[in-house]
């Protein structure tokens, strides 16, 4: 596990982890059809994140990135295919991250919540719209904002 992590159990860092793969599920099987761009999108939007953001989001991209596919795939081979049933499912797992996300020093865990709804939303974007991207539907826009997930509020962002 990563030193910033050290606050975590290895279970803990193992769901903020899977995090990634069940937003992708979540916010690309909203209007009952999970499309191959929107997954395809997730898997470059965590490749690009695991070398071009700052130190600790960098280094937990690419954890993340070891196991994405793989672990994408699993979801949604298990999750149900009914969506009011899957969206639940996945919305109870995501809410646990709030004891997980309030461990973290408050710096950390207000850009793992940024950097949650920012990845939601380029998920959402990679379908619809001009050339299939840029168009969030209703159904996405309703989960985007991953309202399971309570917000954190970084001491820095509150002297700004």
């Amino acid at each position: 596990m990563l030193d910033q992590f050290n606050s975590l159990t290895e279970e803990e860092f193992e769901k903020l982890k899977d995090a990634v793969p069940l937003i992708t599920v979540l916010i690309a099987g909203a209007d009952g059809n999970i499309h191959n761009d929107q997954l395809e999108w997730a898997n470059k939007v965590t490749k690009i994140r695991s070398y071009n953001m700052k130190a600790e989001m960098k280094a937990f991209y690419l954890e993340v990135g070891k196991t994405f596919s793989e672990r994408l795939q699993y979801y949604i081979d298990a999750f149900p295919t009914n969506v009011a049933d899957r969206t639940k499912l996945i919305s109870d797992r995501l809410s646990h991250l709030n004891d997980i996300l309030a461990k973290l020093e408050p710096e950390v865990g207000a850009k793992f919540y940024k950097s949650f709804t920012s990845f939601a939303e380029h998920v959402a974007k990679a379908s619809g719209g001009f050339l299939g991207f840029f168009s969030i539907n209703k159904d996405e826009a309703k989960l985007i904002g991953l309202p399971m997930i309570h917000p954190i509020i970084s001491t820095s962002d509150e002297e700004e």
